[in-house]
């Protein structure tokens, strides 16, 4: 029988959204919640049946169709009318468990009571995400400032048994799926279809997904990084508290000091060296890894305030009788934020390129391309082709969405944020960035075999000898490409107690990686 989580106005954490996946929690609304949608719908049928005064989107047209009044018996029809119009969304499908974390962030900003929606329709929000039944929702068509206007129509055209869905592993359509469960149709009331739509969800379920995926694969890189600076008979000294404690960046800080734990008791690392320093992507590790924890960081916290935040328009407050028309729903903290991220995630994966062309280079008495017979053999020459490509497309990636801008709605939204853009770009620079690393660790490890009989750390031994019940040594020229998918597996699969850290592991469990296609 599976958990349930009471669905309330209290903060929302990454960990909680972790878990409500991973243990495949349902969903209830709690009485508190209940009790705020219930009174804020009441109030705002109360002050339109008194009130002639035009309220945006309640009683009027949307965008540059504002002045447009809308009579009291065409309020609903407005409001259908509205999501079927603005589902508009094209290109590649947004992952399922990004869906699923859809509904649950629009679930949750709708229990703070002060959308004006009604019961119903929250909790029809509420059934689709317990018997994931998950809209299909394209990547593309949202300009990330009157919310995610595109990807929520789709989210909400099943609340009319309308759209499609993916159910039972396939994907079908609403009105066959409702059948099947016995569902009819919401029909919405005034403003609904403006409070579903209106919101930053689409950009704030990427930024959660990246959140939790990118806290993981950062360690990873350290992880790697440190393999591949014993790989290349790296020196210690630039990690030494020390110089980090004299330009106390908490990301360089931190970095330096999981390396030194990683490599704790490592022969390798400690034996007297010929050379007096190594080049920059060894030396600053610290420095580059420490930047992009730093940055992954701030744009985590913007992401963690936005999902505990009401971002659709109008907004009611019952209590002091206002409904106020502005621009919570604009998504420029979300843009700058994934956008920062992207660069983060860029540059961890620019640098990781760069310590496995290092270790190719024949330098350090280790073979060319890391082969016993190079010539006869072109050993690992083209992973690292493959990586600094999959950098070169991060680095275009990586050019920032939020500083874009185009004018729509006939001039009346003259700014937008391109936050949906930011996010869908920031999401392949992850999935990027996942190879990458997997690709310097394939290099490090096979690196590594040439220093025997010397050892690295007790912890880095384990952590190759774990790598090798995926990826074996590599004695002559074969076929690359499984071994650099299997070097993937690994990093989706190992987990690892870091020195004084404890266990880490991929974000979400094994069965919800295929909503991730």
């Amino acid at each position: 029988m599976s958990n349930t989580h009471n669905i309330s106005p209290k903060e929302l954490t990454f960990e909680r959204i972790a878990k409500l996946l991973n243990e495949d929690y349902n969903l209830a609304l709690s009485d508190e919640s209940r009790e705020l949608i219930t009174k804020c719908r009441n109030y705002l049928d109360t002050k339109m049946n008194k009130s002639k005064e035009p309220v945006y989107g309640v009683n009027t047209g949307f965008g540059s169709l504002c002045n447009v009044s809308i009579s009291s018996d065409q309020l609903e029809q407005l409001q259908e009318n509205l999501v079927k119009s603005h589902a508009c969304g094209s290109g590649e499908p947004v992952p399922r468990i990004i869906v699923k974390i859809m509904l649950l962030l629009k679930i949750h900003a709708l229990s703070f009571g002060n959308s004006g929606v009604q019961l119903s329709t929250v909790e029809r929000l509420i059934e689709l995400y317990n018997h994931n039944v998950l809209p299909v929702i394209y990547q593309l068509g949202s300009l990330g400032a009157s919310g995610d206007l595109a990807p929520l129509a789709h989210l909400s055209l099943p609340l009319l048994g309308e759209g499609e869905v993916y159910f039972q592993g396939e994907k079908r359509t609403t009105k066959e799926v409702y059948k099947k469960l016995g569902w009819e149709p919401i029909q919405l009331k005034s403003k609904e279809g403006l409070a579903l739509l209106n919101g930053t969800q689409f950009m704030s379920a990427f930024g959660v997904y990246l959140s939790l995926r990118i806290f993981k694969l950062s360690k990873l890189a350290d992880v790697t990084a440190a393999v591949s600076l014993d790989a290349f008979d790296g020196r210690i000294e630039p990690f030494h508290p020390k110089i980090q404690s004299i330009r106390p960046h908490a990301g360089q800080t931190r970095t330096a000091k999981r390396i030194r734990n990683i490599l704790e008791g490592s022969e390798l690392i400690n034996r007297s060296k010929q050379h007096v320093q190594d080049p920059y992507s060894f030396r600053t590790i610290p420095q580059v890894h420490g930047a992009s924890k730093d940055a992954i960081n701030y744009a985590a916290n913007v992401v963690r305030t936005e999902i505990n935040s009401v971002t659709d328009n109008p907004t009611i407050f019952p209590d002091d009788d206002l409904i106020i028309s502005a621009g919570n729903f604009h998504g420029q903290p979300l843009a700058l934020a994934l956008d920062n991220m992207a660069i983060a995630m860029a540059e961890l994966g620019n640098i990781a390129e760069r310590r496995t062309y290092q270790l190719l280079s024949g330098s350090r008495n280790l073979p060319a391309f890391l082969v016993a017979k190079p010539g006869l053999n072109s050993g690992f020459m083209i992973p690292q082709y493959t990586a600094a490509s999959i950098v070169s497309q991060n680095k275009q990636l990586a050019t920032p969405a939020s500083v874009d801008s185009i004018e729509s709605s006939q001039g009346q939204e003259d700014h937008v944020s391109m936050g949906a853009n930011a996010a869908t770009k920031a999401f392949r620079v992850l999935e990027n960035l996942e190879k990458i690393i997997a690709i310097e660790l394939f290099n490090a490890a096979q690196a590594l075999e040439f220093r025997k009989p010397a050892k690295s750390s007790p912890f880095v031994e384990n952590f190759v000898a774990q790598f090798r019940n995926y990826v074996p040594f590599i004695d002559t020229d074969q076929v690359m490409y499984n071994h650099i998918n299997k070097s993937v597996e690994f990093l989706q699969n190992v987990n690892l107690d870091l020195p004084d850290e404890g266990i880490f592991k991929y974000p979400f469990k094994n069965d919800l990686r295929p909503l991730m296609l």
